[in-house]
């Protein structure tokens, strides 16, 4: 989530906002729309006071904007109030989007331009962008990756006085991947169920076992740890499972944990130092708890064998897919990849 300035992180361009020490442009833009939402709201809600917005608040969309009037709106004063915000919604779609670069050259101090740029970025080469950088804020907001998704739910529910374990953490991300639109529903359901006279709320397997409808015990976190530890009467009953619920289960979802796994398992192999705090470092995992299953992993395979089921991983994801495979059904599929990764 990495800006062109280092200073332009996420958390810190929102808690210069929460402390109301606002820019004359934000630039937020990238793949990941949570955070780009997140930070426009987060401005909506504090800029003005709601008697303020009648008068000092527009709401442009690009598709159907013209430049020129959103940069004369900027340039005017604010009404009674010491701000005005104007927001532009789906900029990526907004013609002639370079004139803006006119405004950045001399922004209104009293005017807060904030700039919501989806499903892509502005070229970073561009002037516009270092413009925009100089006197205020651009922001890339890039997709998590898969094991960036456990830290994100422990914060996310952090600030709502929520606690969850990491077993729990894994679960929901194994389950819902990186795409935050729809991982934020669940984590609001399991909110929701949470009793709201609890002083301590903390989310658990069983929970998200009731709500979400992930088996507690015959889940990719589950089966990753028995692979791990080469429990192979663990990780067969686990596939026994998946084989007989495979619309809960799909397989491209376990491949592609499994694969995660691997891959960086592979990476551990080429430390100087294998031990828990330099895995931890390299796969940039925060809890101790996530890193035992590649403890687990490094002292029962090796990399060779890494390599060879990272090969057998991609060959069943193709024959899932139909490729080279006539008659097996996914639940055979997954049978047969655990055998060969654990034999």
């Amino acid at each position: 989530m990495a800006a062109p300035s280092s200073k332009n992180s996420y958390e810190a361009i929102k808690n210069d906002i929460v402390n109301r020490r606002f820019k004359p442009i934000y630039l937020f833009m990238g793949d990941e729309s949570y955070f780009i939402d997140e930070l426009t709201e987060l401005l909506s809600e504090t800029v003005l006071t709601e008697s303020e917005k009648d008068f000092n608040m527009q709401i442009f969309y690009g598709v159907d904007s013209d430049v020129n009037e959103i940069i004369s709106s900027a340039r005017r004063f604010p009404m009674m109030a010491e701000y005005q915000l104007i927001i532009i919604k789906e900029a990526q779609n907004l013609d002639k989007f370079e004139l803006l670069e006119v405004y950045a050259n001399n922004p209104m101090p009293t005017t807060i331009l904030v700039i919501s740029y989806k499903h892509g970025t502005v070229d970073k080469r561009k002037a516009i962008i270092k413009k925009i950088d100089k006197v205020g804020v651009v922001f890339e907001s890039k997709k998590l990756y898969d094991n960036q998704i456990p830290g994100f739910i422990t914060t996310y529910l952090k600030t709502r006085d929520i606690g969850i374990d990491g077993k729990s953490a894994q679960m929901l991300s194994d389950f819902v991947g990186n795409d935050i639109s729809k991982l934020i529903p669940q984590l609001q359901k399991l909110e929701v169920s949470l009793p709201p006279e609890s002083t301590h709320r903390r989310i658990t397997a069983e929970m998200i076992e009731r709500n979400v409808g992930i088996s507690k015990d015959y889940n990719n976190f589950e089966l990753v740890k028995a692979v791990a530890k080469k429990d192979i009467a663990s990780a067969s009953r686990i596939v026994d499972y998946f084989s007989k619920n495979p619309k809960e289960n799909p397989i491209m979802a376990t491949v592609a944990v499994l694969f995660n796994y691997f891959s960086n398992l592979l990476e551990c192999f080429w430390l100087p130092k294998k031990d828990e705090v330099s895995v931890m470092a390299a796969l940039n995992i925060r809890s101790s708890f996530f890193a035992r299953d590649y403890m687990d992993g490094i002292r029962n395979y090796n990399a060779t064998k890494v390599m060879n089921i990272i090969s057998e991983l991609r060959t069943v994801d193709a024959a899932s897919k139909g490729i080279d495979n006539i008659s097996a059904t996914h639940g055979e599929l997954l049978k047969v990849l655990i055998y060969k990764i654990m034999h």
